[in-house]
């Protein structure tokens, strides 16, 4: 019996993708010279999955010879996305976006799509797996969107998307949603762990072989995490999460930036025209109030990424209900309001074992730098004694557990920015021109409620 061939390396031309088992110096098919390079036949590539079972053969190179890529983003449009991107999106890269229903991913993936156009003028290509055609161009109707240059794809079928993307070779390619994307290949039952893992491969394979950029968003669960459990995060490049506070305000933070930083915050009002930028959230998150302010309120000055904007901390203490205190606190870590809180006891010998402990931040923003410490602490202070501070205060500083106030970064710029909004109350661990130097939360204590 004859031995069965199985032999697996075939011979590819690189002009126009013809392959046979040997090599030859000219193409038979193209008829160029020296183009055929070896391959392997993989049935599991993405280059099987797209049309081709031969891919070319991967070698090693010397990383002193790999050229860095230059000039490898382009902006969205949305200044506020990109910022979250770190500068835009980048070539060849998957994005995913997690967000409860109705948060507006929809809504800012189409902006933007159109907006992408504007500045590419390359190929759009939206897939939906949610919503029909004609409730995506209604929406984009609404908010007076340019639709030119965007194909839209309503399908489940990954075997669908991937003609789609061979045909297209779009730019941008938005998954709306990922969840459900199925292929026959890992069964019928779209939104299991098998189905995203595979349907995610299949597109991300393709995105990393050309100059586009992906889009997927996703579900996420009751506790805010991405669901299936977060099986997709360690394949994509960048993941995004989409959250609000309970006014029109939507926060879009970066869990995940393989290409920038994770420390920006983008801010977007809902209105008519769609998810509109903020640009300066400076006093955003700020209570306008006429004379003087209620016990239990003080201000800081946080950066996220780049940017400095004021906050203002709330804080209540009522006796506790039940033998053990407890801390209520979904914007500030409750184990940083406890700590604050026994320290605070520790060194004003104000009581707070017996009290529940209620924290909330004006606007809904999450804080976890450590500057907001001396505000912290002086919201507690002032809840607890009844006493409220003058207006106009801002309080910077990292409370340790002896009971010193540290410094912190970017110390001047927070306190420019305070004294460029009108506050002249401004008290900071180090001397600077314009702050008041508190060095303990004892001293801190005293200079604001001597009198």
């Amino acid at each position: 019996m004859p031995k069965k061939n199985t032999k697996s390396t075939v011979y590819k031309c690189t002009e126009c993708g013809y392959t046979q088992p040997r090599w030859l110096g000219r193409c038979p098919q193209c008829g160029e010279w020296n183009t055929l390079e070896e391959a392997i036949l993989d049935p599991n590539s993405n280059a099987a999955a797209f049309g081709s079972a031969a891919t070319e053969k991967v070698k090693p190179v010397p990383l002193s010879q790999v050229s860095a890529q230059e000039n490898s983003r382009f902006e969205t449009g949305i200044a506020e996305f990109d910022r979250v991107l770190g500068g835009g999106a980048m070539k060849r890269s998957a994005i995913l976006i997690g967000g409860e229903p109705g948060i507006g991913k929809s809504t800012l993936m189409i902006q933007a799509c159109s907006a992408i156009h504007e500045i590419t003028k390359g190929k759009i290509l939206y897939v939906s797996g949610e919503e029909s055609a004609g409730q995506i161009k209604g929406r984009a109707d609404r908010l007076g969107l340019n639709t030119t240059g965007i194909e839209i794809l309503c399908t489940m079928r990954l075997e669908d998307i991937k003609d789609a993307l061979t045909a297209l070779n779009p730019v941008f390619v938005i998954i709306d949603s990922i969840q459900t994307v199925y292929s026959v290949e890992a069964g019928i039952v779209p939104g299991t762990i098998n189905q995203l893992k595979f349907c995610a491969n299949e597109l991300i394979g393709w995105v990393k072989e050309r100059d586009s950029v992906l889009i997927m968003s996703a579900h996420i669960t009751k506790e805010g995490t991405i669901a299936g459990p977060k099986s997709l995060e360690h394949m994509v490049d960048t993941v995004v999460s989409f959250e609000r506070n309970d006014d029109e305000v939507r926060f879009l933070r970066a869990i995940k930036n393989r290409f920038g930083s994770v420390d920006e915050l983008g801010i977007f009002a809902m209105s008519e025209k769609g998810l509109e930028g903020v640009g300066d959230p400076s006093t955003m998150f700020i209570t306008k109030r006429n004379g003087q302010i209620p016990s239990g309120i003080a201000n800081s000055c946080v950066f996220e990424g780049s940017r400095a904007f004021l906050v203002e901390i709330q804080a209540l203490t009522v006796p506790a209900k039940a033998s053990i205190s407890r801390v209520y606190s979904e914007k500030i870590d409750s184990n940083r309001v406890a700590r604050v809180a026994a320290v605070l006891e520790k060194k004003t010998r104000l009581k707070f074992s017996d009290q529940d402990l209620y924290i909330n931040v004006a606007g809904g923003v999450k804080l976890t730098e450590s500057a907001i410490d001396a505000a912290l602490a002086a919201a507690l202070y002032s809840a607890r004694t009844d006493i409220p501070l003058c207006s106009g205060n801002i309080l910077l500083g990292e409370l340790s557990l002896a009971g010193e106030i540290r410094p912190v970064s970017r110390l001047k710029q927070r306190i420019k920015t305070a004294r460029d909004l009108g506050f002249t109350q401004i008290y900071a661990p180090e001397k600077e021109d314009g702050a008041q130097k508190v060095s303990t939360v004892a001293e801190m204590v005293k200079a604001l409620f001597a009198k």
